[in-house]
């Protein structure tokens, strides 16, 4: 059968599919609503066991969004990277790649930060992330070769979320709000780099593949210079536009708790000081070698935006943009 991909229909899961298949690799998606592939929960084991019979690998994308409700995050996240890790090891697949993220770390003050800092998670998302590595690694000491990619928040074409308000606000000729002065360094991840990384694990020997490793861009600038990179695109003349910072998080942390806005608190202080990880271990171990910085990875998505993309709206998958809620409104004052 080749390669399993759980979460296929996911921007993720996609494109891995893809690159398997083009450089001729036998791949099969799973997916709860499956583009190309078959259906189901990844949290049913016995469904997953008779899926990945026969299977070389499986690739672990599937996953929750911070914005679902706290208990579907954790039961998707943790429970689910359960049931995949159990029924791999009872179809006898020999390894598992699981897509974790530099979540697990909260909001370090290390940085760049390694891949042995503590796990600090601040929010239901990120300890349930935690949690699930906490799983991946129980298997891992009984046998199972399990790899644990980290990577920094990735884009590509087919990656909206909250970056399509950034999009949209560009496109239509508004600035951006940025808090305090906007001088944190923000690392971010092209996909095609991520998936990069998860082909190295799935070809590497079994001693280098079950380890831990974090993934991101080598090279990134501050979050003010790249969101102004896209505004530059749009062609308006519009510039990013700092706001004081406190009385910014108070409103945005209020909107978020009613529900008014899509938000969220780790996202929030997560954009105040620079956020960048070590990926010194994934190049000297693996060769990993990204090929995209932040800017060119933002903009490839936003290109992709123009084209595919404006006016969907639904928040559930990464494919989704969030709806903006009270947010809309602010965008008329930029």
């Amino acid at each position: 059968m080749g390669i399993v991909v759980t979460g296929s229909a996911g921007m993720l899961g996609s494109t891995l599919l893809r690159r398997l298949r083009e450089t001729g690799r036998p791949a099969l998606g799973v997916d709860l609503n499956p583009v190309d592939g078959e259906a189901a929960d990844i949290r049913d084991t016995a469904r997953m066991t008779e899926l990945f019979h026969g299977a070389d690998a499986v690739v672990h994308c599937a996953s929750a969004l911070p914005s679902y409700p706290d208990d579907e995050i954790h039961s998707v996240i943790v429970e689910g990277t359960r049931s995949v890790l159990t029924a791999a090891r009872d179809a006898g697949v020999p390894r598992v790649v699981h897509v974790s993220s530099t979540a697990v770390y909260g909001l370090p003050k290390l940085v760049p930060t390694p891949e042995d800092h503590p796990r600090e998670p601040v929010d239901p998302y990120s300890r349930a992330k935690a949690a699930a590595e906490e799983v991946a690694e129980k298997f891992r000491a009984d046998g199972l070769c399990v790899p644990i990619i980290r990577p920094k928040t990735f884009l590509g074409p087919g990656r909206m979320g909250l970056f399509a308000m950034l999009f949209e606000w560009a496109e239509e000729g508004h600035g951006f709000p940025i808090l305090g002065k906007g001088g944190a360094r923000i690392q971010m991840l092209a996909v095609d780099d991520l998936v990069d990384a998860i082909l190295l694990v799935l070809d590497a020997p079994a001693d280098v593949a079950g380890d831990t490793y974090n993934v991101a861009a080598a090279e990134f600038a501050t979050l003010r210079e790249d969101f102004q990179a896209v505004l530059d695109a749009a062609g308006h003349g519009r510039r990013v536009r700092p706001v004081p910072a406190g009385p910014a998080l108070a409103v945005l942390r209020l909107l978020g708790r009613t529900g008014l806005s899509p938000v969220y608190d780790r996202l929030l202080y997560k954009l105040l000081d620079d956020s960048y990880v070590s990926i010194a271990k994934a190049r000297d171990r693996l060769g990993f070698a990204p090929r995209l910085s932040n800017r060119e990875a933002i903009l490839a998505t936003y290109d992709w935006w123009r084209e595919n993309a404006r006016g969907k709206t639904a928040g559930r998958t990464s494919r989704d943009a969030w709806r903006q809620g009270a947010l809309s409104f602010v965008k008329f004052l930029f």
